[in-house]
């Protein structure tokens, strides 16, 4: 059985703890672009600060990637599930930069 975007909303929302909001959108393709934006953090004038970037992969890891990063050093008190997997994260970064 292949779960519902809000049942994907939810679970990602689940996993990014209490700071985070999270929506899904389709690309092009009708694939699933996640979004995370910090309830707390502000980018851009009146923007909120969010993992989305235009033209990079915005997948499910991609997205929770790029959020746990955004906790641990903007919000470094901060617990969520996600932060388990910070190793694994700090890994795929490495492997990115080096090409691999």
């Amino acid at each position: 059985m292949v779960a519902s975007r809000s049942a994907r909303e939810r679970k990602a929302a689940a996993q990014a703890g209490p700071l985070a909001r999270v929506t899904i959108d389709l690309d092009g393709q009708q694939q699933f672009l996640y979004r995370i934006s910090c309830t707390s953090c502000v980018a851009r004038g009146h923007r909120a600060w969010s993992t989305h970037r235009a033209g990079e992969d915005n997948g499910f890891m991609a997205a929770m990637d790029r959020w746990t990063f955004h906790l641990v050093e903007k919000h470094p008190g901060e617990d969520a599930p996600c932060l388990a997997f910070l190793g694994e994260a700090q890994q795929r970064l490495h492997e990115r930069r080096e090409g691999g």
